[in-house]
């Protein structure tokens, strides 16, 4: 898993700098991998992401939300053991054939 780099410097911009180098900021977006915020009235304003790394972070929230279903449904003693799991998977298996 990455770790997103963030350097204050370079990655809070106004939106009048992005305005005037949109491209430029593109480019940088695709080849660092690095979010930009923009700030607007000297506060933050916007996070501009690299189209892979938005895809990633929704992945993994994706992950998450299954894994907190699953913990909803342990809680709520929604589970089978594993012989019972086999057991209704060739059940299935069976009806497809």
């Amino acid at each position: 898993m990455s770790t997103i780099r963030f350097e204050l410097d370079q990655d809070i911009r106004p939106v009048s700098e992005f305005r005037k180098n949109a491209a430029g900021f593109i480019e940088r977006l695709q080849k660092q991998k690095r979010s930009i915020v923009l700030t607007q009235h000297g506060k933050s304003a916007a996070v501009l992401v690299d189209v892979s790394e938005y895809q990633r972070m929704i992945d993994k929230l994706d992950k998450m939300e299954d894994l907190l279903e699953a913990e909803r449904q342990i809680a709520r003693g929604e589970v089978v053991n594993h012989d019972e799991a086999k057991k209704r998977i060739k059940d299935n298996l069976a009806r497809w054939k």
